[in-house]
């Protein structure tokens, strides 16, 4: 793992392309700009709306905001985000503290927030807090005396030792630190049962699961190994102790370490499920090393839905929040939340799907 002093800056900036087959249909290939005029009729709205979207200054319906924001998407429209920082007084600048920036989840989560500030007109800044409470602190205190606008911050470890600075802040994971700030999470209990259940309706009954660190404190392992134990006990199926097991190392190597321990173990299991996908994937190598097949012997099902787990051989079962709807959230947030720092804070949880694929087939 990469240690919190490991920073990097990477500003998005992100070539629009010239022309689309949309950017046609509101007219302005010829031009070589979209206005603003041009994303009101692709959205159906008023050029006033879009306004108010872009600057943020008289509310908007969901509705209407998320068409606002899809059409920027669509048509390539550039918010003069110079010209507007100049007359706020802001630097444009958000920024996003992950675990590790080349984990699977957090590259695409990266790229989605990119994406979605970038129709508010915001640059990301990103930094990567190796997952440890003091980079985490790192992270905020550097947003501070960089003068960002606000941070997305995906927090791990850090719980109560947040320092209330004064920056707009919205959380993405788990930490809930007491309705101090916004707050973005994934289904972890609701997930991990769903998967579980798939598992169940496969017609498995010896379910193993593959969790993380302690499960003495709140942290995503504990969520979602709840959700695992409720699905099991609401099926009428009694938790057996023996079959959660503990993956050493946080990697695709330590999860094929796992594998061999769950294919040695002989206690009849045909059915695992895995805390995440990387895991997951993980975990199967380390069976198949064993020559148990997935999933004629044993089905595994993840949590996450990164792009790999659909390429994968098997490809991978998994659960699949909507990412796009957690990065547009949480970015919706934090510029809310720089417009009126009084606002309440409010927590979402993202909506999810159990997609079916070959590992548990």
């Amino acid at each position: 793992m990469a240690p919190a002093a490991m920073r990097v800056l990477a500003f998005a900036a992100v070539e629009v392309p010239k022309h689309s087959g949309r950017k046609r249909a509101v007219g302005a290939v010829n031009r070589g700009k979209v206005t603003m005029s041009d994303v009101a009729r692709l959205a159906g709205v008023s050029p006033m709306t879009v306004s108010n979207v872009v600057n943020d200054r008289v509310p908007v319906s969901d509705r209407a905001r998320e068409r606002v924001l899809a059409a920027i998407r669509e048509s390539g429209y550039q918010v003069n985000a110079a010209a507007r920082h100049l007359r706020s007084g802001r630097s444009g600048v958000i920024g996003l503290a992950v675990p590790q920036i080349g984990n699977a989840y957090f590259g695409m989560l990266a790229e989605l927030v990119i994406e979605e500030a970038r129709g508010h007109g915001y640059h990301v800044a990103i930094e990567q807090t190796g997952a440890l409470a003091t980079g985490e602190a790192a992270a905020i205190d550097q947003s501070r005396r960089l003068q960002f606008d606000g941070l997305i911050l995906s927090a791990v470890e850090i719980e109560s030792l947040v320092p209330d600075n004064g920056n707009p802040i919205v959380l993405l994971g788990q930490q809930d630190l007491a309705g101090r700030f916004d707050h973005v999470t994934v289904p972890n209990e609701a997930g991990t049962a769903a998967a579980t259940e798939h598992l169940i309706d496969q017609g498995c009954q010896r379910i193993a699961v593959v969790t993380g660190g302690d499960l003495h404190r709140l942290t995503m392992f504990t969520r979602r190994y709840n959700g695992y134990r409720s699905a099991l006990e609401n099926r009428g199926i009694k938790p057996d102790p023996q079959l959660r097991f503990t993956v050493d190392a946080l990697t695709r190597e330590g999860a094929r370490a796992t594998g061999h321990r769950i294919a040695d173990a002989d206690l009849g299991i045909d059915g695992v499920v895995a805390f995440n996908d990387t895991t997951a994937m993980g975990v199967m190598r380390g069976l198949q090393d064993r020559g148990v097949s997935v999933p004629g012997d044993m089905r595994v099902i993840g949590f996450d839905d990164v792009p790999e787990s659909a390429v994968y051989i098997p490809s991978l079962s998994t659960v699949s929040p909507d990412h796009r709807w957690k990065a547009a959230k949480a970015v919706e947030l934090v510029v809310a939340r720089i417009a009126d720092p009084d606002t309440p804070p409010r927590e979402f949880t993202a909506p999810f799907t159990v997609i079916r694929r070959e590992s548990t087939s």
